[in-house]
Parts: C-alpha cells; structure tokens; sequence
C-alpha cells in the first residue's frame, strides 16, 4: 500500500480548516484512506512543516499527491464540483515521431504540455513526488513506464524518440556538469544508490532509448535521466510531458494521472495542449485521451450489493460525491449511466462503481439485515475427486508429493525426450532463473526431481501427485487451460512394471473404471512414447458409457536417457493420467 506525505497545515487549510487530527482520521476512515502517522502529536497547533503520512489504496493512483487526495476529500465533502479535464480549444499539438529501432527497447511514447503553469516550492515537489511514486507502483519501477518532464520553453518541437548505440549518445544528465555518452551515463548511475535499480533496464541493450528535440539536443535517456538542458525549475512555466513505455494502456494512465493533477495550476486551468505520436508505419495518433469512458449499470444490481435501498436519483448525488458524474437513463427500468473521468483507471466494472457508492453512503450508515439464506459450503466436484485419488493412493502405500507448477523448457521437453510443437507449454515472458521458465505440461519433472533429491532414502521409492498443469488453449479467455491429473512414480533396483500398472488398477476400479475393453472400462494400448522406453510405453484408454474412446495418458517404464538427464541411477516406472473425465 503507498503511502504519501500531506503538509498537514496545507491540506487543512484546503478543507477550511474544520478538521484536526482526530477529525481527519475520522473521515479518511470514511472515504478510504488511513492516517497512519501525525506530526506533531494530534491537538497541537499545526504549523507550516508539519506533515501527515497517509496509506492510500494500490490501485487510486489518483490520491497519490497533495492535489489528487485534497481535490477528492473536497468533491467528497461538496465544497467543490468535479473538474472538466479537457484539451485546450484550438492548441497546436506538438509532434514526437518515433524511429523503427524503438521497437525492440520501448516501443511507445505518449506526451501532452501543462501551459502557463505556476509552481511553488510546494508545488513544484508534489510533482516530483507524485513522478516517482507513479514509477514505483504504476510503472513497476519504471519498466513499464519511465515519466519524462522538461521544460518546453528550452528546448524546441518537433522531438523525436530515437534508439541509438550508447556511443552515439552524448548529453549532460540532470543536476550534473559533465557531458556523456551513454556508456559513461550507465557507468555513472550504476554507482548511485538512487539510479542502480534503473540501470539494469537498458544495461544490456545494444540500443539505449533517447529523446531529441529538432535541434538534435538530447532531453532525455529513459529510463534513466533527463537532460540538464530541459529541467524544470521554480520559474517553468510550459511543461512538456513525454512517458516512454513498455505498456501502451499503462502509459496513458499514468500521463492522464499527471495531467489531471496539476493542470489546475495551468493559465486555463484543467486545459492541456495535446501531443501527436508518428510511428513509423504512418500511423498518428494525439494524446491524451482525457474523455471520460461510460459504464452502464443499474440501481437494482447497486443497491442489491451494498444491501441499501436508495432511489435513482440519490444513487445519482451520492456518486457525484466520489467524482463521478452519473445520469438516469431509464427510470423505470433504473438503468443508470456513470461517467468515468480520467482520474479513475482503477474503475473497470460495476462492482466497482458499487464500492464508490457504498464509501458515499458511508459503511456504518448500512443497514444491519439477518442472513435469511442458509448456505453449507461444499469443495468444488474437481477438488473431491482429487482428495478422493489422493486418499486412495496414499492407502495403497504411496508417498504424496506437491512440487513447483513453474520448471524449466528442458526439464518440460528436452529432459523427457518430447519436442516442443509450440502450442502446448505457457512460456513466461520474464523468468526470474532459468529453472522457472514454463508452466508446466506434465507432472513428471517434479516427480523425476523428488526422486533425485532423496536417492539417499531406501529403495523402493513410492512418490506420486496429484496437481494441475497447463496448457495453451486459444478458445478460453485467458489463452489457457488447466488439467487436473495424478502422477505416480515407482523406483528400485528393477522397474518392476507390475507394481505401478497394479497401482493403476487398483485406483481405477476405486473409480469404478474396471480393466475391459467395453463401455465404462480402460485398457492399455501399445504405443511409441519417447519418455519410456520403446515396446515398454503405452496409452491408458478410457471407454466412455456412451462408448467413445478418450486417451487418459499414458503409463510405462521411463527412458535411460531420460534417467541421465535428471541424475538418476535406478530405473523407474511411471504413469500420468487426467481424471477430470471421470467428473
């Protein structure tokens, strides 16, 4: 959870000074933020240094600095109306065109410009302030997104956004005198607490990400620093925003957040000048997006969740008090339309407008209803049938296992002598080690490790799991799948093959799935499977009632080279089914 400090002193003057520290406690516990700290101690007058540290909600990006969190506490309270956050009528946008080599280190950029903004020493640190905290949660650390700010009026349009070979760069970064290329800059920063983490980033790429204006001027390497030539100051009055990133819908968030916030400082407040982005196919497009984005609900779904009987119209006022401008399109249907302004990204559904409007009616203010349901919980039919494998193994003598669901490509393919086709493993886009590479697409690596790791044990070793694995599945919504199934794994001097196949029958007649070739039966098919050995390996065949035939897995004696890959010295024998068709 973040936490931000608020000049106490400041923030009460905003609110009229009608609170104290206890007051305040009180109605951030009200709208949802917790005063955890107050300097000095509470009933003593607040004087100008005097700051209170508050926790706000991970995902209200938009409470993340004085301007936000004064700004929503006032709508909340009714001293003020919701903002018309708008691009300024009649603005030339300023143009940043983006080089083809940017696609292989951060691919977009977005920008706007705050025009005739008048900063204070205070104002000028809640925008620093609120730059690092949106790189630390929103940005993850500037991966995703990297917020640059300059200065408008030193430097001159149109800018380009260029990946250049680090020798090519060269520039004095911010708060320094010595000019630098991109080698230096990385050597510099590399020993500077503040920036190492950041360094990482670029370190390796053949090509840094920078920032020019048109006179080939450079105004920043993100990252990691701006340029000391187009810093702000105290007597900045235009200033240009650009935010390369890694994440197209997490960059406007965060330059929608950054707008918002301090375009009421602007000579025409809440008005920003847009800013045209040219890829390098052609295509335009102008930031920001400041439109609000409409989400359609119903006071019957919003009072039925909170447990509240409010009329369209008060669903109406009380949402108005959370920012959010809402309108009754159907009263007699109660269908209500609710528009989100572009300081709430974190509002995606109507479950969400439902929590703004439960903290304006206020929590203790619901009323308190008897549960006139009786429910029982009961496990899912999946997970029964899995305690019910587990138990039934484990009785035949069997030691469980849960090992990681995450393995290596080789342990998952090359280890087991299978190919790698593309379309069954999940890949992860950025594995912390190379152990931890895919989701795995059978429970076999864990097992093989298990074995590996207690070859000091006396043999036989008799392991087995039951667990999910993954599978890419374009049909579902999230591109995947998972399959339940049990593993189990039988190692001595000898393979002895008729141990697991009796382990096998005897869990599946516990399914009632007796060996016999007809309708609810399951039999051994012979079949050419790499990870065993050849003429050792064969599908287990599961007869449907309705006679259709379903390969469960597969069973057999594992392969010596399969053995060597994983260290082992012992043969094994193995089978792997999916037991979801027995649901």
């Amino acid at each position: 959870m973040p936490t931000i400090n608020i000049n106490k002193k400041s923030l009460f003057d905003y609110l009229g000074n009608e609170y104290d520290s206890e007051g305040f406690r009180e109605l951030g516990f009200r709208f949802g933020v917790e005063l955890e700290d107050d300097t000095p101690k509470e009933g003593e007058p607040a004087v100008d240094h005097d700051e209170l540290k508050i926790d706000i909600s991970a995902n209200r990006y938009d409470l993340l600095c004085f301007e936000g969190l004064s700004r929503a506490l006032g709508i909340y309270l009714g001293r003020e109306q919701t903002p018309n956050y708008r691009i300024a009528p009649g603005a030339k946008p300023q143009r940043i065109t983006v080089s083809k080599e940017c696609a292989q280190v951060r691919p977009f950029v977005v920008g706007a410009v705050l025009r005739g903004v008048k900063l204070t020493p205070e104002r000028y640190k809640s925008f620093i302030d609120l730059q690092d905290k949106l790189h630390f949660n929103l940005g993850r650390k500037r991966t995703l997104v990297s917020i640059g700010t300059h200065d408008l009026d030193t430097v001159q349009g149109p800018f380009t956004y260029e990946a250049r070979k680090p020798e090519d760069i060269k520039f004095i970064p911010l708060n320094q005198t010595e000019s630098m290329d991109g080698h230096r800059v990385i050597e510099f920063y590399d020993m500077d607490s503040r920036f190492e983490k950041f360094v990482d980033i670029i370190r390796e790429q053949p090509r840094y990400p920078v920032v020019y204006d048109a006179s080939g001027k450079v105004m920043s390497l993100p990252p990691l620093i701006n340029s000391e030539h187009s810093k702000i100051t105290l007597d900045t009055r235009n200033i240009f925003i650009e935010i390369t990133a890694t994440d197209l819908t997490k960059a406007g968030f965060a330059l929608n957040i950054m707008l918002t916030m301090f375009s009421g400082y602007c000579s025409e407040p809440f008005a920003v000048e847009p800013v045209e982005v040219v890829y390098p196919d052609g295509k335009s497009i102008v930031y920001p997006d400041l439109e609000p984005r409409t989400l359609h609900t119903t006071a019957k779904y919003l009072n039925g969740i909170i447990g509240i009987t409010q009329s369209n119209e008060e669903i109406v006022e009380l949402l108005k008090k959370m920012s959010l401008e809402a309108t009754v399109e159907d009263a007699s249907k109660g269908e209500i339309s609710v528009k989100l302004p572009p300081t709430r990204p974190d509002i995606l559904q109507e479950c969400d407008v439902a929590e703004d409007l439960a903290i304006a009616f206020g929590y203790d203010n619901i009323p308190r209803a008897p549960n006139t349901e009786a429910t029982v919980g009961v496990p899912l039919p999946l997970n029964k049938l899995s305690d019910l494998v587990r138990k039934e193994v484990a009785m035949a003598g069997w030691t469980e296992a849960l090992t990681l669901s995450l393995c290596s490509h080789e342990e998952n393919f090359e280890f087991l002598r299978r190919a790698d086709s593309g379309d069954e493993a999940v890949v992860l886009k950025n594995p912390k080690t190379i152990e931890y590479q895919v989701c795995r697409s059978t429970l076999m690596p864990g097992l093989l490790k298990t074995i590996r790791e207690n070859r000091s044990h006396t043999l036989p070793l008799k392991v087995f799991e039951v667990g999910d694995v993954v599978f890419k599945n374009a049909e579902r919504p999230l591109g995947t799948q998972n399959q339940r199934r049990v593993c189990a794994m039988f190692t001595s001097t000898s393979a002895q093959f008729e141990v697991i196949s009796g382990l096998l029958d005897t869990l599946m007649t516990s399914l009632n799935t007796p060996h016999r070739k007809e309708n609810g039966g399951y039999y051994l098919e012979a079949a050419d499977i790499p990870t065993y050995l050849p003429g050792r390996g064969a599908n287990v065949v599961y007869i449907t009632q309705s006679g259709c035939k379903t390969i469960l897995g597969s069973i057999g004696v594992v392969h010596p080279e399969v053995l060597r890959s994983f260290e082992l010295e012992y043969p094994v024998s193995s089978f792997e089914i999916n037991i979801e068709s027995f649901l």
